[in-house]
């Protein structure tokens, strides 16, 4: 919990509230997925900052919004969540501070990769998490790491 009034908006975190910044990082952890803007391939964060939460119902927990019965039975099947949800990572801080909520850009190329909010977002599965930092999958790459031991039997 950040504070006692869910309302305030944060003006100073701690250093702990955020992820290493996968550049600062030598040597990664072994079989440890990391995530890369897909426009100029900069590393963003790792799989272990993704958080993961229970599948919602899908789109009838946005019945709110007024979905019609014939978006409703057009399920493809495929993966209902579109983003993931991760921890904050220290890159993000300049554009956390001050505000409940903005748009999370590469650090690098400045593209669009996704949204937070203090006060929670709804994932596309239905589920709302708070609070969210909400990439969205088309915007980043998934690079699978190699075990630090292969490298090292490889070279024999």
């Amino acid at each position: 919990q950040l504070g006692t009034d869910p309302s305030a908006e944060p003006q100073d975190l701690p250093r702990e509230v955020f992820a290493v910044d996968p550049t600062n990082i030598c040597q990664a952890p072994n079989a440890e997925v990391l995530y890369r803007c897909r426009k100029c391939r900069r590393a963003l964060f790792r799989s272990s900052s993704v958080l993961s939460h229970t599948e919602g119902v899908g789109p009838t927990a946005f019945a709110h919004k007024r979905i019609t019965d014939s978006a409703r039975l057009c399920g493809s099947g495929l993966e209902k969540c579109t983003s993931y949800f991760t921890e904050p990572v220290q890159w993000m801080e300049p554009a956390l501070l001050g505000v409940m909520e903005g748009q999370l850009l590469c650090p690098k190329c400045t593209s669009k990769l996704g949204s937070f909010s203090w006060r929670g977002e709804q994932c596309s599965c239905g589920r709302w998490v708070t609070p969210a930092f909400q990439i969205h999958k088309s915007r980043v790459d998934e690079v699978r790491t190699l075990p630090v031991g292969s490298l090292q039997t490889a070279r024999t």
